[in-house]
């Protein structure tokens, strides 16, 4: 480590100058252009076709919803997110039975019932990542759960508050129009029952509108040449064919693979957990350190639980040491807990000034720099041969995409019948009708994995989060929710609401804090929106016409206040391209006002701690400022 002119330590410029050679050669003109939108797509629509859902089963029930009903509080979403906006609304007081549930899956789960892959746990430890377990007194098998168990919980959770029952699956939400004379929001709904049944329309209206639809749902297909001539076959890691591979998502034997040559392309999350599953793999590098994945202890799950308000406290502890700024032991003791340096992503306390910006990211570089190297020697001493060890070593810090930790990924490169390609950060040139070609080398196979990720939360033109779901949303006097965020930015309070778009409420990301463990900002979220509206509806009576809506003052203000914040996010410009920054194109031609709006959109810049505590604060003077209430008889 070295000290700079300014007296600040930064890492070894050689480091440096090869996470800038290794971003270059990433680099790609076509950005987010070399995905297939599958939403669009009438040739390669199989590929998100639900693999898992019964619609005849689901066809013989008594529809959830028919057109012309009114519901209450209509929820976006089955996954972690949606189920805890409907949980917090009822501990805050609202029937269960007000609540309805859509979603485009078959069941309850979001991105834990899309991806069922062999290996497949969360990366954040389940004590902490597993929404509501004191409430529901749940113990994780494993310090991180597998997909079966988060399924399954998923389930346990609506079960226990009643929501079961108030879930209408396999339904698409097209649009939601405001009417200001019903204060109303007019939502067009459609039902796939199958392929044997034709698609049933459903026109309802809600008073209030949840969106929370997830980011981990979407898969995101590359536009690879040959694609629509590859005749093996091929599958996306979140629709996984278990009849191709044989076993099930809870038996991960995969039996029909034996004696057949598998590659897979990706090196995200998933990838890193299905690889040693599959044993054969055509991949490039990610930073991948150790999990010390195991059994939970009973003895130590009952002094873990032993106090009141336990899993608050365990996530905001957490957090704190995300954004390096910890609070008391550490009670995780993970590789994210020593991973500080992942604060360039989701803030830390300090608000950097412009000209602060370059002495910004050095110190953040240093920071990441001792884990950085560590992670890369780790690589060495696993994998056997020099030259696959080095190719296997990644060249980004922590803050460019999300770290993977797993103990069972790098050995499986000692293993005699997997092969490593490597596409030098060029990718792969294309397909044949029987093989992946690689620097024009073609490698035949008979099955190939798609591990390519998700479409981002952040793709589109203007970040909203109608275009996340993937909903066309009208508020007041018709106004395009898209259209106002094109045209001035993210605009939110807190991000949860957007004035001139009354009770309609959605979970960030833009404009809060964020943390690598999802679900606790979810949470966070759910709980500040039930509250909000718990106040509301006791200030003027319960009324079915009551409307909140944030004021433009209180956006503005917000909005401000986010901005001020945004510059610690500059360290972002130097990342290979990923799904943090849109495959390289984020912020990439903006003149200074378009860095601006851009700028608006970003996260709470000071971290998930000091967000948390703004939220608290702001309840806590109890004036509801920003927002304005409306009871109309």
């Amino acid at each position: 480590m070295q000290i700079g002119d300014a007296g600040v330590a930064v890492a070894d410029p050689a480091i440096r100058r090869k996470y800038t050679d290794d971003r270059d050669k990433r680099l790609r003109a076509d950005g987010l252009g070399q995905f297939l939108r599958l939403a669009d797509s009438t040739q390669f629509k199989y590929l998100e076709d639900d693999p898992w859902v019964d619609h005849a089963t689901f066809n013989a029930k008594t529809p959830v919803l028919v057109s012309g009903d009114d519901v209450k509080f209509l929820v976006m979403g089955a996954g972690y997110g949606g189920l805890l906006f409907a949980v917090h609304l009822i501990e805050a007081g609202f029937n269960a039975a007000d609540v309805h549930i859509v979603d485009s899956a078959g069941g309850f789960g979001g991105t834990w019932y899309w991806n069922r892959c062999p290996g497949l746990m969360c990366d954040v430890e389940s004590y902490i990542y597993m929404p509501l377990l004191e409430e529901t007194g749940y113990m994780p098998s494993f310090k991180y759960a597998y997909g079966p168990e988060l399924r399954a919980h998923a389930d346990r959770i609506a079960d226990k508050w009643g929501l079961t029952a108030k879930a209408l699956f396999r339904t698409q939400c097209h649009s939601a129009r405001w009417d200001d004379a019903t204060k109303r929001w007019a939502v067009q709904l459609m039902e796939n029952r199958g392929p044997e049944e034709p698609k049933r329309d459903i026109k309802i209206t809600a008073q209030y509108v949840f969106l929370a639809s997830g980011a981990l749902n979407a898969p995101r297909i590359p536009r690879l040449p040959g694609l629509d001539q590859f005749k093996r076959q091929h599958f996306h890691t979140a629709r996984w064919k278990y009849e191709i591979t044989g076993g099930s998502d809870t038996d991960w034997a995969l039996e029909k693979l034996k004696d057949k040559r598998v590659g897979i392309i990706g090196t995200g999350a998933t990838a890193i957990q299905a690889v040693p599953e599959l044993a054969n793999a055509r991949l490039r590098d990610s930073s991948v350190d150790v999990r010390n994945q195991r059994p939970t202890d009973p003895d130590e799950w009952a002094k873990i639980t032993s106090t009141k308000g336990w899993q608050r406290a365990r996530s905001e502890n957490f957090n704190s040491r995300l954004v390096k700024d910890p609070i008391g032991e550490d009670l995780v003791d993970d590789g994210w807990c020593r991973t500080p340096s992942y604060c360039g992503i989701v803030g830390a306390p300090g608000i950097v000034a412009p000209e602060q910006i370059p002495d910004h990211i050095a110190r953040l570089h240093a920071l990441d720099f001792e884990r950085a190297e560590k992670v890369r020697a780790r690589v060495g001493k696993v994998v056997k041969d020099p030259e696959t060890a080095e190719k296997l070593k990644h060249w980004y810090p922590a803050w460019c995409k999300r770290p993977t930790f797993h103990d069972d990924y790098l050995p499986t490169f000692n293993l005699p019948n997997v092969t490593f390609v490597d596409t030098d950060g060029k990718g792969v040139d294309g397909l044949t009708e029987d093989a992946v070609v690689v620097n024009g080398i073609p490698y035949p196979l008979d099955v190939l994995v798609l591990s390519t990720g998700f479409a981002s939360f952040a793709e589109g033109d203007s970040g909203s989060a109608c275009q996340r779901a993937g909903i066309k949303i009208f508020g007041r006097d018709g106004l395009d929710m898209d259209e106002k965020w094109i045209r001035e930015g993210a605009d939110s309070l807190h991000g949860v609401m957007t004035n001139r778009f009354p009770n309609l409420f959605f979970p960030g990301p833009s404009q809060t804090g964020g943390s690598a463990n999802f679900t606790s900002t979810l949470s966070l979220l759910g709980s500040h929106v039930a509250t909000i509206l718990a106040e509301a509806e006791r200030r003027v009576g319960s009324s079915n016409r009551v409307t909140v809506e944030a004021t433009k003052a209180g956006e503005d203000e917000w909005s401000g206040e986010v901005l001020k914040r945004a510059s610690w996010f500059a360290v972002m410009s130097g990342c290979m391209p990923s799904w943090f920054n849109q495959e390289g194109t984020a912020g990439k031609g903006l003149d200074m006002e378009g860095q601006i709006k851009a700028a608006r959109g970003s996260p709470w810049g000071e971290g998930i701690v000091s967000f948390a505590e703004v939220l608290r604060a702001w309840q806590a003077e109890g004036k509801l400022r920003g927002i304005q209430i409306e009871a109309n008889v």
